[in-house]
């Protein structure tokens, strides 16, 4: 008797039950890490956003924006500024 390949075979791979099983098991891992990534993304990207808008604690009473310390708020001022007196909570910095 001469045997072929696909007697050599398991019943299910014959039939093509074991591919779509897997297709489908696929098809869901796939969702699932996706959906994962993204609730990821998305928390962290709130994170950023947050610890970046608390760090930003010196705001400029001139043209409002915002800087994260001491050194850099008396550089805007006095390069923006430089016809405006120097705020009191300036003086003891150094630039």
């Amino acid at each position: 008797m001469l045997m072929t390949h696909s007697s050599i075979l398991s019943p299910l791979r014959v039939t093509g039950l074991n591919r779509m099983a897997r297709g489908h098991q696929k098809i869901q891992s796939q969702q699932k890490n996706a959906k994962k990534q993204a609730d990821l993304k998305k928390a962290k990207g709130h994170d950023q956003k947050t610890a970046a808008k608390a760090a930003l604690v010196f705001t400029c009473d001139v043209c409002k924006s915002q800087m994260p310390d001491p050194k850099t708020f008396k550089q805007h001022f006095e390069s923006k500024h430089p016809k405006c007196p120097l705020p009191p909570e300036l003086e003891g910095v150094e630039a």
